[in-house]
């Protein structure tokens, strides 16, 4: 039987050895540093910029991280016997230009060559956030970036349900929940983040106790208010994303204006009977709502979910898209929604995607020297206390 100790030498007899210094100046000159280590071990302390993926996840990921195969990749593990393996496998594969660095991190430190030594997770956020640390896209930067992370859910009903569930779940930081109505048993049919028992409570506060039963983690901040001209910048201020789960146009054009002042990104996601819409609109980076949406529709037309009924499952299936478009754009990962509208037909299950383009003309984006002006609409998304001819 052939030992582990047989398998690293004869890896190393195929395979090239470069030193932490040589390793070094190939990544000045453009090649990948690949890091096979564990994420708790990576949690000590991390080359700058090295791609993270555990030596169980080579095989199966390495094409997706990396598809060039003639990509100058040095592979580095802690001290230079599973990245020889590694190095192994990917030639094994057809990479053409691999090498495994001897010594590993510790060589690395020790020779001066620049680390990051980082703060680690604690013990029980590394069982909880687990299967977010083995995913190379993630590992444990990601999910620090979300622990550090301010999520401002607008709506904790349908939609926001979902949401935050998923947002808490994942580990962001704080979560700060915007809504003034209370439960009612009509919301039990879709607001899944309430109960039975919390009818007539704020909807903050239901969720909150939901939040925090699932993760201990987060801070949720309940602030049972509407958005209004008065308090949005106040509201969404803090966040690094912030998640529209209103059920009304005069919000979202306000919280579109709003997010024009601060330059927070806005996951968008409405739903209606049997269809459901999510975007990604990223101030003067790409189109906002009104260069989808430049005028409300005719109130005959913009009816609601309490006027025209909604599967209960449907803000599901959204929510959980805008979840993951909040989740991407706290990570840095991905291709976010931006530019592009996804409609979900429940009916027929089937999805669409549809450019948006950014009006160079639009009263909110245009100039982003001009922000527009923060002002309350009424229910047909007039300003308030102006009147229209005749």
């Amino acid at each position: 039987m052939t030992s582990y100790q047989d398998m690293v030498a004869r890896a190393k007899a195929a395979i090239t050895e470069v030193t932490p210094a040589e390793a070094w100046q190939r990544m000045q000159q453009g090649a990948l540093l690949l890091d096979v280590r564990e994420p708790y071990e990576v949690a000590q302390a991390a080359v700058p910029g090295a791609l993270l993926m555990p030596m169980g996840s080579v095989r199966e990921l390495i094409g997706t991280a990396i598809p060039d195969r003639d990509r100058d990749v040095v592979v580095m593990c802690a001290a230079g016997n599973r990245s020889a393996l590694a190095a192994k496998a990917l030639g094994d594969l057809g990479y053409a230009t691999v090498a495994s660095m001897a010594g590993g991190i510790q060589t690395w430190i020790e020779q001066g060559l620049p680390f990051d030594q980082r703060s680690t997770l604690s013990p029980d956020q590394r069982r909880r956030y687990n299967r977010h640390l083995i995913l190379p896209e993630v590992g444990e930067e990601g999910q620090r970036r979300l622990l550090a992370s301010t999520a401002t859910v607008i709506g904790a009903g349908g939609l926001g349900s979902p949401v935050a569930m998923y947002l808490a779940a994942a580990g962001v930081g704080t979560i700060v929940l915007v809504d003034d109505d209370t439960v009612d048993v009509t919301n039990l049919q879709r607001q899944i983040v309430h109960t039975d028992g919390r009818i007539g409570d704020r909807k903050v506060d239901s969720a909150a106790v939901t939040l925090h039963g699932l993760n201990p983690d987060v801070t949720v901040e309940a602030r049972g208010v509407r958005l209004e001209a008065a308090n949005a910048l106040d509201l969404i201020g803090d966040a690094d994303v912030i998640v529209d789960c209103g059920d009304n146009f005069p919000t979202r054009y306000l919280l579109n204006d709003a997010s024009m002042h601060t330059g927070t990104p806005v996951v968008h996601g409405s739903v209606l009977r049997f269809e459901g819409q999510v975007s990604v609109f990223a101030p003067y980076r790409g189109p906002c709502y009104r260069c989808l949406y430049p005028v409300p529709p005719p109130a005959h037309l913009a009816r609601s979910c309490a006027e025209a009924g909604v599967l209960g499952v449907l803000p599901g299936v959204v929510g959980t898209l805008q979840a993951t478009e909040a989740l991407k754009l706290l990570m840095g990962i991905g291709d976010p929604l931006t530019g592009r509208l996804l409609v979900y037909d429940a009916l027929d299950q089937a999805m669409s995607t549809f450019t948006v383009t950014r009006n160079p003309t639009c009263p909110a984006c245009s100039d982003p020297s001009s922000p527009p002006p923060l002002v309350d609409y009424d229910a047909a998304c007039r300003p308030v206390g102006l009147r229209t001819a005749g």
